[in-house]
């Protein structure tokens, strides 16, 4: 398989790349180079091209030299487009026609065409589109960065400039055309792409970039390195609060220092140290980030804050583990307190390098911290958080513990390996399709938490079982979303499923002809919107004691859902029926609640799904475990209960009906499924 990657921004080059060196080169690079090179070893890929832009003015020659090996396998390719020079992401869309024509041109040279084009932001994304149309590759996007995330951190009120209109129109088409889209966590997938009228979330897939940690966890201080950050400081051995982003407006690094100045507390306990790029005069830095720097340090003199501040000018790209370990070693912290952080990069790094985060509630880093339990996340727009979040980690020295022990999963769970082996197996389903059962004869629905996932050694059984099912669909019903299920299924290797009912029922996908992606379904959530207020709901539930909302990506159009116990759950059901409002409120292992449509739940969709294939009832098979399975499972007659259930299912009296097998996990499933198949064979 022959890739070539499409990335415009930026001064781009095979290594030592210098970042921060324009406001447009960034962590989309670093991604580039790590995916390219991780790529390069499977012996599936034949060759990789990185095609980007030629320019012959400022910072140096390097990036007006045609082609640059990066690795085995690997090119940089410098096409020329319209104009001679640099150019930042705002004026791109004037070269986007030119280079494309000398894309075109490029690849008609080449011994064979590339199989699939990477476009990598939006204007790479439009240079994709024109070759298409010419030559008909098909090509995935990754956004890195969106347009609609930049307009939501100016206010509501925020009318966008031309440049970010055309910014935004242009990611909608992108959206709309793209084969596959690769976002690096669910906030991007659910939350930033969901504000774009082109979103399809069933186009898109979480695929968490990996990163090479080793040298991180293995960082030691550097007396050079040191002595840049201590002449800042007149109490150099203090713990440091340590900040590395580009000086761009995104990154909000004035909100920490307006945490750390309005802070007597936290200033008497750390030090404050922000990397920021490199920089030899701050009036010659590029686009927003002379004004954030002059910021900077308007606020370091506002606070006083001299001799408790460092703010070193440069660093080299090799000097970044042993900042990590100048930290670490003085009983620091790594703090990202940007506006929104698409991936996170820098937090692995620093958790793999021993530092306990403080980070943006935006983004990347929920997943981080959920997957490592490293760190805390905070609103970053509100600098007491922010301070109080730091004061904690330095305080309790047990919780600071924790987090360093989660930091150091960080390896295992963000692996360039693994991102490749299911970022390949993708491409190839695009370019090799393996259709869905067009009319199966049977279909298995499996809960997937705690039933098909959570042993390993069952699901290696399940996966080959049911490879040996011809005529069988497979599906899932979970009560996460779907890209929070496409994840965990993706990591644990299970079979893929035909149809994901996701978000307890309230949502069905079904995957597409390619095999790859998914298709939500249209005539469902038509079903499941009548008599849904999903405001209305809300607020009746507003004021209700010991009902907390969990966190904002488990919020659904078509669902709602909080921490509760048993008597909490009987409350919300009454405060809903005095209301006159019609919901479904789903209980489970004890804490877990969900307020759905009346129409909504696991098995309602599975029935939606049986008359869509036109299957009998003795057809179909449905597994679960806990309490937001019992839908499903009282309404199917061949319902198949896992041995580890919780919430009392096997003497729910509406469950009489339901095989409670012996075996655990996806064990239990196929035990179950043999169960039934064997009363239908005696029963002939």
């Amino acid at each position: 398989m022959f890739v070539l990657h499409v990335a415009l921004q930026g001064c781009l080059r095979g290594s030592d790349v210098v970042y921060g060196l324009t406001a447009d080169t960034g962590g989309h690079i670093r991604y580039l180079l790590d995916l390219v090179t991780a790529s390069a070893k499977d012996e599936t890929i034949t060759r990789i091209v990185v095609a980007t832009r030629l320019f012959h003015d400022l910072p140096g020659p390097d990036y007006a030299v045609p082609e640059e090996a990066i690795a085995d396998k690997v090119a940089l390719v410098r096409l020329a487009s319209a104009s001679p020079g640099y150019r930042v992401k705002e004026e791109m869309y004037g070269e986007v026609e030119s280079f494309a024509q000398n894309l075109i041109a490029w690849i008609a040279a080449q011994p064979s065409p590339p199989d699939l084009i990477h476009a990598h932001y939006a204007d790479a994304a439009a240079v994709a589109g024109l070759v298409e149309d010419r030559l008909g590759i098909p090509f995935v996007f990754t956004a890195h960065s969106l347009g609609r995330v930049k307009l939501s951190t100016l206010g509501g009120d925020a009318v966008p400039s031309p440049d970010l209109t055309r910014r935004i129109a242009t990611e909608e088409a992108a959206l709309a055309r793209a084969a596959l889209v690769v976002a690096s966590s669910r906030d991007e997938a659910e939350v930033q792409y969901a504000g774009y009228t082109t979103y399809d979330p069933g186009r898109v897939r979480v695929l968490p970039p990996g990163s090479d940690l080793a040298r991180f966890a293995a960082s030691r201080p550097h007396p050079r390195v040191d002595a840049t950050i201590d002449r800042f400081l007149r109490e150099p051995h203090k713990p440091a609060l340590l900040a590395l982003a580009r000086p761009v407006a995104r990154k909000n690094l004035a909100a920490l220092v307006r945490a750390y100045g309005e802070c007597p507390e936290l200033q008497a306990r750390a030090n404050l140290v922000i990397v920021a790029g490199t920089r030899e005069d701050i009036d010659t830095l590029d686009g927003d980030m002379a004004a954030t720097m002059r910021d900077l340090l308007v606020l370091i003199d506002r606070y006083d804050l001299y001799g408790r501040v460092a703010y070193p000018k440069t660093h080299r790209p090799d000097d970044v583990p042993a900042i990590y370990a100048y930290a670490r070693e003085r009983g620091g912290l790594f703090v990202n307190p940007a506006l929104n952080e698409p991936f996170g990069l820098t937090l692995l790094e620093a958790s793999a390098a021993g530092l306990p985060l403080v980070a943006t509630d935006s983004g990347g880093p929920n997943d981080i911290v959920e997957i490592c339990g490293n760190g805390l996340l905070v609103d970053p727009r509100a600098p007491t958080t922010i301070a109080a979040a730091c004061l904690h980690i330095l305080s309790d020295a047990a919780f600071r513990s924790r987090c360093v022990s989660g930091g150091s999963r960080a390896a295992a769970a963000y692996d360039w390996e693994r991102h490749t082996a299911r970022y390949h197996a993708l491409l190839r389903g695009l370019l090799t399709p393996e259709p869905p059962l067009a009319a199966p004869l049977q279909l298995l629905v499996s809960d997937i938490d705690n039933t098909l996932v959570g042993c390993e050694a069952g699901l290696g059984i399940f996966r080959r079982w049911r490879s040996r099912q011809a005529g069988l669909a497979f599906g899932v019903a979970t009560g996460r979303s779907f890209h929070s299920a496409m994840a965990v299924l993706e990591q644990q290797d299970s079979p893929q499923p035909q149809v994901m009912i996701t978000s307890v029922g309230s949502e069905i996908y079904h995957l597409d002809a390619n095999g790859v992606t998914y298709t939500a379904d249209a005539a469902w959530r038509t079903a499941v919107s009548t008599g849904w207020d999903r405001s209305a709901v809300n607020a009746a539930l507003a004021e209700l004691d010991a009902l907390v909302p969990q966190g904002p990506l488990e919020q659904r159009t078509h669902k709602l859902s909080f921490f509760g116990d048993a008597v909490t759950a009987r409350r919300v059901r009454d405060r809903l029926a005095a209301a006159g409002l019609s919901a479904n409120v789903i209980h489970s292992h004890g804490r877990y609640l969900d307020v759905l449509p009346a129409a909504a739940s696991k098995g309602s969709a599975v029935d939606h799904v049986r008359a869509l294939y036109g299957l009998p009832e003795r057809a179909v098979f449905v597994a679960g475990d806990s309490g937001n399975d019992v839908e499903m499972l009282r309404a199917r007659t061949q319902a198949i209960i896992v041995a580890n259930y919780s919430d009392g299912l096997a003497t729910n009296a509406a469950l009489a009906h339901s095989y409670v097998a012996r075996a655990s996990h996806a064990r239990g499933i196929i035990e179950g499924v043999l169960h039934f198949r064997r009363l239908s064979a005696d029963a002939c």
